[in-house]
């Protein structure tokens, strides 16, 4: 009988940045999946319907974070997804301050580098896992402002194709997903001011903003073996703005 698709039972996955937001929204639509989630960030609450493996650790503490590798392999002896979903932006600062740049880049590229490389390592054990980076529209356009970040998204799209080149012939798949503009606490400030809403709302071919829960599916698809033939490669999660023209 063929196995049921999309199937994530206890499957166990990392989530960077899952304290709230997209990475929060994320986790719990794997723990109720039936997958092991366990969360990594430095801003987490406990929930009494959830019941998370949480590490309240800072992602470019390298120390730290081979520690929590260390624990999870006693625990579980695997690893089968890693969903680098942390990023941050730095607001009100000069953009081209390279405090605000080395920062930015720390936690958004840096981080994602090094734990994808030692998971990398913990999977190919088993010869097999699948990572999935969450980059965004800055990966893919250029827009005024804020250089650090779309940066970042950039370097972590293209990190998702050296890697999955690297680490294909252990049957390590590594994908980016996209999101467009989705209603969180990062972007309520934009979604609030009238005329730059306006100016965005016109490019989505869906009308409307997403919501986290919107990449809950894309990332089940890309942990599961349905996208068993699937790396290096982008799914965008943007109702269209990419895709429109004029």
């Amino acid at each position: 009988m063929e196995k049921k698709l999309f199937n994530i039972k206890n499957f166990v996955t990392i989530i960077t940045g899952s304290g709230r937001g997209i990475g929060l929204e994320i986790a719990e639509g794997f723990y109720n999946h039936g997958a092991k989630v366990i969360r990594i960030d430095l801003n987490l609450k406990k929930n009494k319907f959830y019941k998370f493996i949480d590490y309240k650790i800072d992602l470019t503490n390298q120390k730290l974070i081979d520690q929590c590798l260390d624990k999870i392999k006693r625990r579980f002896g695997r690893i089968d997804v890693l969903i680098n979903n942390a990023g941050i932006t730095c607001r009100n600062v000069n953009f081209y301050d390279e405090k605000v740049l080395k920062k930015t880049l720390s936690v958004n590229l840096v981080a994602a580098h090094n734990l994808s490389y030692k998971v990398c390592k913990i999977m190919s054990k088993r010869k097999k896992g699948s990572i999935i980076n969450i980059t965004g529209l800055s990966a893919e356009r250029g827009f005024a402002g804020n250089p650090s970040y779309q940066i970042s998204k950039a370097g972590l799209k293209q990190l998702t194709k050296v890697l999955a080149c690297d680490w294909g012939h252990k049957n390590i798949r590594i994908n980016n997903v996209c999101p467009g503009y989705i209603k969180t606490s990062m972007t309520i400030k934009s979604y609030k001011n009238p005329k730059i809403k306006k100016i965005r709302d016109k490019r989505m071919i869906l009308k409307r903003w997403g919501k986290p829960k919107d990449l809950v599916g894309p990332c089940i698809f890309l942990s599961s073996e349905s996208s068993s033939y699937i790396t290096g490669s982008d799914i965008f999660v943007d109702g269209g703005w990419l895709a429109k023209g004029m």
